[in-house]
């Protein structure tokens, strides 16, 4: 099997929160009891029973109001910093087939706060009973059986994409080429690094607040440069620090 990524075309999304809905059926996931926050974003963030919101921004760009969504979600990296940052090589399970990144039961024994702080876009969420920590798997259960993850199958207008790595980037040069004749200002996101590769129709930072990692700041400790996920779980994990 091929390594996967997903292809995230916000130029196409409508914020329906089909694959939010989608992803808890599958993973027979309750709803959560939330409060009005004074945007039509629900839940308000990721949780250990909501493993992707689908985020709402509202912005003025050239004299008008805009929508911007973002059906948010971990980005399974190419180099997975969660994993460098946790202490039992066993807790977080790095599929060599899928490139999927999914977290296990022995995650509760593992220094949530660091896992966390490791993590460039903000993803991992803790059970406060359990201390078991989750975030999507990529349904990677239905992935070696051959299905699509569940957002993608339920996704209406084409925003979700899902196959091989190849493909995908194959897939977000055209999507790209495209979109750029009507937004200009058309990017990928984090292309190199991650296989939840968004295409933006405009800034990044107009979109999620971590719709797009930084790491650009932190200046690099070795004779090499390094990966934007390695900085981060070296920042966050000094005592095994990956730089070394």
């Amino acid at each position: 099997m091929s390594d996967k990524s997903f292809l995230v075309d916000l130029t196409r999304c409508i914020g329906c929160r089909g694959c939010q809905i989608a992803c808890k059926q599958w993973k027979k996931l309750p709803g959560e009891e939330t409060k009005n926050t004074g945007s039509h974003q629900n839940p308000p963030d990721f949780s250990f029973i909501t493993l992707r919101t689908v985020r709402y921004s509202e912005q003025v760009t050239d004299g008008k109001l805009r929508w911007f969504f973002t059906p948010d979600q971990c980005r399974h990296c190419i180099d997975p910093p969660c994993k460098a940052a946790t202490n039992d090589p066993l807790s977080v399970f790095h599929d060599p087939e899928t490139g999927a990144v999914v977290y296990n039961e022995r995650t509760a024994k593992e220094p949530y706060q660091t896992m966390r702080a490791a993590c460039p876009y903000n993803v991992p969420r803790q059970n406060a009973k359990t201390k078991v920590v989750a975030k999507c798997d990529m349904c990677n259960d239905r992935v070696h059986a051959g299905m699509l993850p569940a957002c993608v199958k339920a996704c209406p207008t084409g925003t979700m994409n899902f196959g091989d790595r190849d493909a995908m980037l194959k897939l977000a040069a055209e999507r790209l080429a495209e979109a750029k004749k009507e937004f200009p200002r058309a990017q990928l996101v984090d292309a190199e690094t991650v296989r939840v590769i968004f295409l933006a129709a405009d800034d990044p930072k107009l979109y999620a607040k971590n719709l797009l990692a930084d790491a650009s700041s932190v200046p690099p400790r070795g004779p090499r440069e390094y990966t934007r996920q390695e900085l981060f779980a070296a920042l966050a994990k000094p005592v095994r620090n990956i730089l070394e």
